[in-house]
Formats: C-alpha cells, structure tokens, sequence
C-alpha cells in the first residue's frame, strides 16, 4: 500500500525561539496535522507541537525481558540439557556464571528494538523526500502544515505563518 503524496504549507524561521512559539500558535488555532523540521534539537518544541510521549522505552523495556529470559533459557539449555559439563564442581544452572551473557543478551534485544521500533514509527526509510529548503539542516527552521489537516485552506495557512514571523512561506508539493 503506497502512501498518498500529500502537500502543504511551510513556513520557515531564522530563530528557534520565535518557530517554538508559531509552533505553538498554530496548534491555538487548531491545526494538528503540523510539523516543525529544525536542524537540531530545540527545546520546548515538542509541548508546542503537542507530542506525545513515545512509547518507545516500553517496547525497549519488553524486549530487555525477553532478551534476559532468551540468554537465561539459552545457557540452562545449553549447560544442563544440550551438552552437560562437569567443570570442577560448578552446578549446571550457575547464576553467576550466566549474568555476562544474560546481560549482553538483554542489551542486545533492547537496542535491536529499539532501532525497529523507531524506524516503524517515523516510516523509514523514504525514498525521494522533498526538499523544503536545502537550509533547514543548517540554520533554519520550518513549520509545515499538511493539506490533510481538516482546517486546511492554503491561503489561510499562508497568513498565518506570515502573521507569526515566517521570514518566507513556501507551498510544498509532497512531503
């Protein structure tokens, strides 16, 4: 299922200061499908914007427990079942003896779903994304408001981001 080419509005500032608070006025005058692209983190853009929390630690937390029962039932397995080795008294289930591996396991799964979960959630890769401006990885920063927004009308997100400080205001085929 391809996704629908969709355009929009973009608004771009000169400083992060004053795109975190026409952040935040868009999301008053009712728009909720926006984004803001900034070249760096900035902080407070998230609230404006109106982001939720991720819930990328839960899926993390998870995996961790499956990686920790994973490396635990792989050395039990290995070590008292599979191929079972007296060395030098040990027992075959030594909880010392397994916390490296079962650490190493859990991180491992942790990280790994971690990375699947994020790249999911921002639909990555993309091929061919528009470029709104060659300058936002750089220096400037960007509202764009998505023509899937219910509120949506181009000229009246045009005023808007003009009224708020956008020193130019861009219409964008795609994004």
């Amino acid at each position: 299922m391809a996704k629908s080419n969709t355009g929009g509005i973009a608004g771009i500032w000169l400083d992060d200061h004053e795109c975190v608070v026409a952040a935040g006025k868009v999301r008053e005058a009712g728009f909720k499908k926006f984004d803001a692209i900034t070249p760096f983190p900035v902080h407070g853009m998230e609230e404006a914007i109106g982001i939720k929390r991720s819930f990328i630690p839960y899926v993390t937390f998870a995996f961790a427990l499956i990686g920790l029962g994973a490396g635990t039932l792989l050395q039990v397995w290995t070590s008292s079942v599979s191929w079972p080795l007296n060395v030098g008294g040990k027992p075959f289930v030594s909880g010392p003896a397994f916390a490296p591996i079962m650490f190493e396991i859990m991180i491992l799964f942790a990280a790994l779903s971690s990375v699947v979960a994020l790249f999911a959630i921002c639909r990555l890769p993309k091929i061919n994304p528009p470029v709104i401006d060659p300058d936002l990885t750089c220096h400037k920063f960007a509202i764009f408001i998505s023509s899937e927004d219910s509120g949506y009308n181009a000229e009246r997100c045009e005023q808007l981001l003009k009224s708020l400080g956008a020193v130019e205001v861009k219409r964008v085929a795609h994004y």
